[in-house]
């Protein structure tokens, strides 16, 4: 199966328990004025109703699009490896493998690896000028954040010592 269908059927699930979820909470706490029954019947056979499987279908079409992204910034690997070891430790990520010109950081816990349906890694490799993260949406981020400002931070000390 390919990446993006599988990244596709997996955020479908993920929607379909939320949506679960929130129906047995309303039920459970009596919120809700229809049974279960009653709730699933609205949801399948009504053009109102439908709205709601759509959505989720969408979603989960269009999650492997938006969920995840490239980011390049100025720098060198090898020259900078402590401050993006540095950069997604403190973004909650760990390096669990290295390869040829490529590190691959993984999520640090079970809760955050759900949350991000197993999809938590990040590659960083090396184009030209450029180190490239590749990953989660989320995780990119966070760790380009932080990444940038490690950069900037190094950039701005080698200029006063100049």
């Amino acid at each position: 199966m390919n990446t993006y269908l599988r990244r596709s059927v997996k955020y479908f699930v993920a929607l379909c328990v939320l949506c679960m979820a929130l129906i047995a909470l309303n039920l459970t706490t009596g919120m809700a004025a229809l049974s279960f029954e009653q709730t699933l019947y609205a949801m399948f056979h009504t053009p109102r109703g439908l709205l709601l499987p759509a959505t989720i279908v969408v979603l989960a079409a269009l999650y492997p699009r938006f969920g995840f992204s490239v980011r390049r910034i100025e720098g060198d690997t090898e020259r900078h490896r402590t401050q993006i070891e540095q950069a997604f430790r403190s973004a909650g990520f760990s390096l669990c493998c290295e390869g040829d010109e490529t590190l691959v950081f993984r999520a640090d816990g079970f809760v955050r690896r759900l949350a991000m349906l197993c999809e938590d890694e990040v590659r960083v490799s090396q184009y030209g000028q450029w180190i490239v993260l590749e990953g989660n949406r989320r995780g990119v981020a966070r760790a380009a954040y932080r990444l940038e400002s490690y950069l900037q931070m190094i950039g701005h000390d080698e200029q006063e010592h100049e």
